[in-house]
């Protein structure tokens, strides 16, 4: 096969069957398997299901410079990067919330003072890369598990 053109032998071009090697790379390693780009291409693919990702992917990653900051940046942000529409922005921010509940998840009805590792992890995931500087306050009860996390405005 050549990286070229098609492959002679079947006449496919290289990138056939891209998705599904991405997809096996996946799950045989997880993601450590994967660089940021193709983690994002995963993602895209559920939006762009007829269109080649890696090129947008990789533009993401340029423009906001990680994984964590593509999947954190502003809706307004991500649709001036031709080709996301509402479909990317979308499934970017599903995987944004998924991985703010996990977080919380991780810390609500556990002793937050007592690891502060663990608390700040959580408050860098839920506003490291916001543009705008947040006043968090977190309840705790007197056993100093969270028990509630309000944004103030």
């Amino acid at each position: 096969m050549n990286d070229s053109g098609p492959d002679i032998k079947n006449n496919k071009p290289h990138f056939s069957g891209h998705r599904e090697r991405l997809r096996d790379r996946f799950r045989k390693g997880g993601s450590d398997a994967l660089p940021d780009y193709e983690l994002l291409e995963l993602i895209l693919f559920r939006a762009l299901p007829r269109r080649d990702t890696k090129p947008l992917a990789k533009s993401l990653i340029e423009r906001f410079g990680s994984f964590a900051e593509v999947i954190s940046a502003n809706p307004e942000r991500l649709k001036e990067i031709k080709g996301i529409g509402e479909n990317v922005v979308t499934e970017i921010k599903l995987v944004h919330a998924a991985a703010l509940r996990l977080s919380q998840g991780e810390i609500m009805q556990r002793p937050a003072l007592s690891s502060w590792s663990l608390l700040i992890d959580y408050c860098r995931s839920s506003m490291a890369f916001n543009e705008k500087e947040q006043f968090r306050i977190l309840f705790l009860d007197k056993k100093n598990v969270l028990i509630a996390d309000e944004v103030q405005q």
